[in-house]
């Protein structure tokens, strides 16, 4: 296989693993998969990350995300998905 090959096939299963993100974090299923609506509210995060908020952000962000996993492993459902009214 070529080099370009193997790069390209990096980078499509790093798509496909954040997509997998957007799916199991719940916000398709809430937004009934409105991509301006997530759009707008990853580009939400992004200037969030942006502000002078950003670390305590990153931190509550992955606080609830390592949770998340964690609930997933032991075959609980995700927290963000059930807690549909918290935000940062």
């Amino acid at each position: 296989m070529r080099a370009w090959q193997v790069e390209r096939r990096k980078r499509t299963r790093h798509l496909i693993e954040l997509g997998g993100l957007v799916v199991k974090s719940g916000v398709v299923d809430l937004t009934g998969d409105d991509r301006a609506t997530i759009l707008g509210a990853l580009i939400w995060i992004a200037d969030k990350l942006k502000s002078d908020d950003a670390e305590r952000a990153k931190t509550l962000w992955a606080e609830k995300g390592k949770e998340a996993f964690a609930a997933e492993r032991n075959g609980a459902n995700l927290p963000a998905a059930q807690d549909r009214n918290e935000g940062a």
